[in-house]
């Protein structure tokens, strides 16, 4: 058996970026911070994003958590198992645990919070291999699978796993539609709800039952919502806000970085892993034709939209792996500009120009603000190599989904989510499978390759890490050499944080993973 057990000791352990305490964390206080979206609900384990990952993560444990360099550490899961065929893991909970109604937290609980992500959560597919969860006792949950499950680790961390009280929610209600998703909310994590005030706050409270003795150290938090990323910086500056994740607008960001009130980091979000590319339709129109798409490419300075658009505030990503995953493959073309080969792809491929100057048109469809930059760039960009393009705004985000999920678009802006292992965010983006009309971050490129399929399925089936950085190796590859679509960069996900906030989160997950270690200094 391959076992893991770490002392209760490391659970309670003072996190922070350096690595070295500098102060005895303290108890108390009322920690005032930002979220920038009102959340469906407050349940993830039937709803995804971050909206209702921050406060759910909060309001519901999860089996494992993990630290800044990838690894698993023990939560719910006091230490686990995998049998040697990893056809099972063995879960062994921490005793004593109880919801915030005082249930107990038993292997009854895990078993159907296993089966009710798997039926309704967006992303159920990573918990497919699991063909059933036995619960010999209270205490111990063996989770049986049809094949080895290299992200089941991960989908068992953060708000991809809550664990939900089956006393609750198995009451034959639909789980999307419960009533206790958002008002008298039992949860399982180290604070429980007081308020959730639609478009104003979220507020929390310490449960001082919680099973990590000494945690939470923070009495309250108080999560305001607050849409405008203006508003946010003017509020963190003036210590009204003490902490914000997610943030991204470069010039809020680099305008933080002057405040010495305030720390700015872009630790954490890797397995959040949000990588912001250029779309093609590979099935329909030019953009059906491989050479257009790398003519594209030579034509597209990355650089530059880093520099002036982004403001140097994230780095470049040559593939839909994020870079700041273990299975990131650097090596790959990187397409740096090059207008005279963009020039030279076209006149190879029959493209010639006209008296114009224009080879042929292709609209680009945006969908939210903060993309339209990156599309206008591409009008007069893409003039220089004889392709006219039509920039498309749509009238909202709903708008854009349905025009995009249903194929009707040359080329794209867009933003999907690594979500921690490639198993469970990156394979929907090119599996052939996943050519669903009318599903937004599906495959709606329609890309389709068999060897690419046939990689994912390698690498979704073993544990051993080198042969799935092989894998992924190759599958990157061979993405980057047909280029369904065209890397730029990772969403620059910071938290900005008042100095006096002690442990601010670094995890792999950002602010989507458990606040019970920050205080206030």
């Amino acid at each position: 058996m391959k076992k893991h057990l770490l002392a209760a000791t490391l659970a309670l352990t003072t996190v922070t970026t350096s690595a070295v305490v500098a102060e005895e964390p303290k108890q108390g206080g009322t920690l005032v911070m930002a979220i920038q979206t009102t959340p469906r609900h407050l349940n993830p384990a039937v709803q995804s994003g971050t909206a209702t990952g921050q406060p759910g993560t909060q309001l519901f444990a999860s089996l494992l958590r993990y630290d800044d360099g990838w690894e698993p550490q023990p939560y719910l899961a006091e230490s686990w198992e995998i049998s040697e065929d990893e056809l099972s893991v063995t879960i062994n909970l921490v005793e004593g645990a109880t919801f915030h109604d005082g249930k107990p937290i038993t292997s009854e609980d895990v078993a159907f919070s296993i089966d009710t992500v798997k039926a309704n959560h967006p992303f159920k597919s990573m918990f497919a291999p699991v063909t059933a969860v036995e619960t010999p006792d209270a205490t111990t949950a063996i989770i049986k699978l049809s094949e080895p499950h290299p992200a089941l680790m991960l989908a068992m961390s953060s708000q991809l796993l809550s664990i939900i009280p089956k006393h609750v929610y198995g009451d034959g209600q639909d789980p999307k539609a419960h009533p206790q998703n958002s008002e008298g909310v039992v949860g399982s994590g180290p604070f429980k709800l007081v308020e959730f005030k639609r478009d104003q706050h979220i507020i929390l409270e310490r449960y001082d039952d919680y099973f990590m003795e000494g945690l939470p150290y923070l009495d309250k938090i108080v999560m305001r919502i607050v849409k405008d990323g203006a508003a946010r910086t003017i509020a963190l500056e003036s210590g009204e806000l003490m902490l914000s994740g997610f943030e991204q607008e470069p010039r809020d960001i680099n305008r933080m970085k002057k405040k010495d009130t305030l720390d700015v980091s872009n630790a954490g979000y890797a397995a959040i892993g949000p990588v912001n590319w250029l779309a093609f339709n590979t099935q329909q129109g030019k953009t059906a034709d491989p050479a257009v798409r790398k003519a594209i490419a030579y034509a597209v300075d990355r650089n530059f939209l880093i520099k002036a658009i982004m403001l140097g505030a994230t780095q470049p990503a040559l593939t839909g792996i994020h870079p700041g995953s273990p299975f990131y493959d650097g090596s790959v073309e990187p397409y740096d500009i090059d207008l005279d080969k963009a020039n030279q792809i076209l006149d190879d491929a029959g493209y010639a120009k006209g008296d114009d100057g224009m080879r042929f048109p292709l609209t680009v469809d945006f969908g939210w603000a903060s993309a339209k930059p990156v599309a206008e760039y591409l009008k007069p960009q893409l003039k220089k190599v004889g392709i006219d393009i039509t920039v498309r705004s749509s009238a909202d985000f709903p708008t854009w989904a349905k025009r995009v999920s249903n194929h009707e678009f040359d080329i794209t802006f867009d933003n999907v989510f690594n979500w921690g292992d490639p198993v469970i965010g990156v394979h929907r983006t090119y599996s052939s499978q996943n050519i669903k009309k009318g599903v937004i971050w599906s495959n709606t490129q329609q890309y389709s390759n068999a060897r690419v399929d046939e990689l994912m399925a390698l690498a979704g089936a073993t544990n051993d890490i080198e042969e799935r950085k092989k894998y992924y190796a190759e599958f990157q590859q061979i993405l980057a050499d047909e280029l369904p679509l065209y890397p730029l960069y990772p969403s620059p996900y910071h938290t900005i944080s008042n100095t006096q906030v002690g442990n601010p989160p670094n995890s792999v997950w950002g602010t989507s993973h458990p606040l019970d270690r920050v205080y206030l200094k």
